[in-house]
This record gives structure tokens, C-alpha cells and sequence, in this order.
């Protein structure tokens, strides 16, 4: 009777396996979603997919970013692209619960891309996410730092707290992100 489940087992290993190996580095791990209990496993949401990397403050003075991030979401989410943004007091302009961010977020800023719990994106204790990031490109030096990323999970450009989200440089990269997937 046990070798059945022995040979599940094996199976769901070997699957199990398989999958760490097509999901790129970049995009192995979970964060949890903003004013929720749900996960965003990062693998199955944005492999495969061109997305935009974004680490939000509530009382940032590029705060009103996020209508323009929001803005390019919706231009190029029927094309597949994705945008994450990532809340972090790392430069002391988050607020301090995860109501008020989500206020900000959600109400003040009309956003429905997909938004993480705050969390540390700099230095040693950086999530891995913002640590692979700062690997392929560079660490974010502060908010609002928008990363490109292709299918293949590649950082293909980043991007300042000054470029604005409708700057042409940073249309450029989402359109050669979105290439990517072809």
C-alpha cells in the first residue's frame, strides 16, 4: 500500500522541482497582498509575463505616481503587462499601518494593480525580490524606483523616483518588455 505514495511522492518532487527551474530568480517567493490574507505567489502570477516592479511610499513627494503607474497599468495590461507595487518604510515615508497604506493605495489613488504589504527592500534584509532586483540592476536609492522586467524575468531597464510612469524611456522598455513574450 505505501508504494503508491512513494511513487506520488516521487512525482509531485520531480514536479515540484521542474517548476523552481522554469520560474527565473527573480520571481521565486510570495508576498502577502496588501489589507489581505492572500499570497501573491510571484511565480505563477507574473512568469512568463512583462512587469513593472515599483517600491511605493504613502507620504512620498512622488506619491501622485501612482495615478500615472496606474495610468500605464491600464494602457498596457490588455498587451500582459503586470504591475507590482511594493510598499517600504525604508526611507521613513510609509505610514504606519497597512490601513492607511492601503487608503492611500486604493482610495486616494484608484489603483487595482496588485499591491504587497510594506516590506524591506534594501540592504541585507531586503526581500529576495528586491534583492535580485538590485543584483540584475541596481538597489533602489529611493521610492518610487520602477523596475522593468521581461518574460524571461530580466530586469530590461530601471528607472529613478524622477522618471515619471509616462516617460518615453520608460514606455520604451514596457513596450520591449512586452515584446519579450513573443
Amino acid at each position: 500500500m505505501l508504494r503508491p505514495l512513494v511513487l506520488i511522492a516521487a512525482l509531485l518532487a520531480v514536479s515540484i522541482s521542474a517548476l523552481a527551474e522554469q520560474c527565473p530568480p527573480l520571481l521565486q517567493g510570495e508576498l502577502t497582498k496588501l489589507r489581505s490574507q492572500e499570497t501573491i505567489d510571484l511565480c505563477q502570477t507574473y512568469a512568463g509575463k512583462p512587469l513593472v516592479v515599483v517600491n511605493t511610499a504613502s507620504f512620498c513627494g512622488f506619491t501622485p505616481q501612482f495615478k500615472g503607474l496606474e495610468a500605464l497599468y491600464q494602457r498596457y495590461k490588455g498587451q500582459g503587462l503586470e504591475v507590482l507595487g511594493v510598499p517600504s518604510d525604508d526611507f521613513r515615508q510609509e505610514a504606519d499601518s497597512s490601513e492607511e497604506t492601503a487608503k492611500v493605495c486604493y482610495v486616494n489613488y484608484g489603483v487595482t494593480f496588485n499591491m504587497s504589504e510594506p516590506q524591506r527592500i534594501t540592504g541585507a534584509e531586503a526581500i529576495p525580490l528586491f534583492r535580485e532586483l538590485a543584483a540584475q540592476s541596481r538597489a533602489p536609492r529611493w521610492n518610487f524606483n520602477k523596475y522593468v522586467v521581461d518574460a524571461q524575468g530580466r530586469v530590461v531597464a530601471s528607472f529613478s523616483s524622477q522618471t515619471a510612469p509616462d516617460d518615453p524611456a520608460l514606455l520604451a522598455a514596457v513596450e520591449q518588455a512586452i515584446a519579450s513574450q513573443n
